[in-house]
């Protein structure tokens, strides 16, 4: 019989999956954000793609690519709502 080990090292606790997840609708939100009202959804992007940075150390790297699409996204959204005339919020 084999037993739980809890220390494994390799083993995806909770936080860590739940960070990922965090991170992936960051980018989602930061995405849907460009065609439909930057000012509600990306700053939402923002705040869920730091706790997701904060939250694993795993998944440090997807974390920091959802702040970076957040930054990009919320440039060209508000760019493009702007020069379309579009509602900002």
């Amino acid at each position: 019989m084999s037993t739980y080990d809890s220390t494994d090292p390799h083993r995806w606790s909770t936080a860590d999956t739940v960070a990922g997840f965090l991170a992936t609708l960051s980018i989602f939100a930061s995405a849907l954000g460009l065609i439909w009202r930057p000012v509600r959804l990306i700053p939402f992007a923002v705040v869920l793609a730091l706790i997701a940075s904060r939250m694993s150390a795993r998944n440090q790297r997807i974390a920091w690519y959802a702040v970076v699409v957040a930054v990009v996204c919320w440039t060209v959204g508000m760019t493009i709502a702007v020069v379309t005339e579009n509602p900002l919020y």
